[in-house]
């Protein structure tokens, strides 16, 4: 809940008064996931903060929002450990086939498919290699999490956060050629950039290990779809679980939903929710609105500004 000491009118972006609104505003809070929202909804405006109450600037036009002197916040950290939990719990999902079995045995062939995973011998995640693209906070909690499930980590990342930390997991640090060609488990971690979008194509998919699984919780964008559902289709994959995607909702002919009974049996999707945690909501909401009430009341620059 927002502090009393704040008056505040809650619209979605859509809302025909939603420019008048904001024109009026002192603040505007949104949530990192969402639409776009148009530059010219900010001229004019009276706006002291932009708040985002998660890590993802996604939706600002940042040039604009600079050119206007409106500084934007984030809370960088607050998803870590929900984010972390997705990673593991998809790998041991696409691993175990679990998603797979579920649907089997629901449709009534369960010794069929305990006969088919017994003589699978599918792979656990300990001792298992796991390449972790992107280590800022969220990548570092995903690695620690692997780390303690029994993995060996590697991770690709020019600027590291924390090289400490990663010493501290026996953490390598490798190109990301060398990580997509040795990794069992990829796990995606890193913002949508000019230099991130389409990073994972067909040339860096076909160059993954034969039967890896794929983990995308960073941004849609970041991973090309229509490679991934072909690479599935092969099987040259052993599974991907997506979180994220180009368009959200992903469009009625995307790629990924189009894909037949063999590859989608290897495809696990969530609606953007890999951070998506009551405790994570719980951390998200209380520095936003702490950080407003900063600025507004206390009249002191606000924390986590990234411009």
């Amino acid at each position: 809940m927002p502090p009393p000491s704040l008056a505040v009118v809650y619209r979605a972006p859509d809302s025909c008064d939603v420019g008048k609104i904001v024109k009026q505003a002192r603040a505007l809070v949104i949530p990192a996931v969402g639409p776009r929202l148009a530059p010219a909804l900010f001229e004019g405006s009276k706006l002291e903060l932009v708040q985002v109450t998660g890590a993802g600037l996604d939706r600002l036009d940042q040039a604009t929002l600079k050119r206007l002197g409106i500084p934007v916040a984030n809370v960088p950290a607050a998803s870590n450990h929900a984010v972390a939990e997705y990673a593991v719990a998809a790998a041991i999902v696409l691993l175990r086939r679990l998603a797979w079995a579920d649907s089997e045995v629901r449709k009534g062939a369960y010794s069929q498919c305990r006969e088919t995973l017994v003589a699978a011998n599918l792979s656990g995640l300990e001792g298992l290699l796991v390449g972790v693209v992107g280590l800022g906070t969220i990548g570092l909690a995903a690695a620690t999490a692997f780390h303690k499930m029994g993995c060996r980590i590697c991770y690709y990342d020019p600027a590291p956060r924390d090289r400490a930390a990663a010493e501290v997991l026996n953490a390598r640090q490798v190109s990301l050629r060398e990580l997509l060609e040795t990794a069992d488990v990829i796990s995606l971690h890193v913002p949508l950039l000019p230099e991130t979008k389409g990073m994972i194509g067909e040339r860096q998919l076909a160059s993954m290990k034969h039967g890896a699984v794929l983990v995308q919780a960073s941004r849609g964008g970041v991973v090309d779809e229509l490679a991934l559902a072909g690479h599935l289709r092969s099987g040259h994959l052993g599974g991907a679980a997506v979180d994220v995607y180009s368009g959200e909702p992903p469009a009625t002919d995307s790629p990924l939903l189009a894909l037949a009974a063999e590859g989608c049996e290897r495809l696990w999707l969530t609606p953007h929710i890999a951070g998506v945690t009551r405790q994570a909501s719980e951390v998200l909401f209380r520095t936003a609105w702490s950080n407003v009430e900063r600025v507004l009341i206390a009249r002191q620059p606000p924390l986590n500004r990234v411009y």
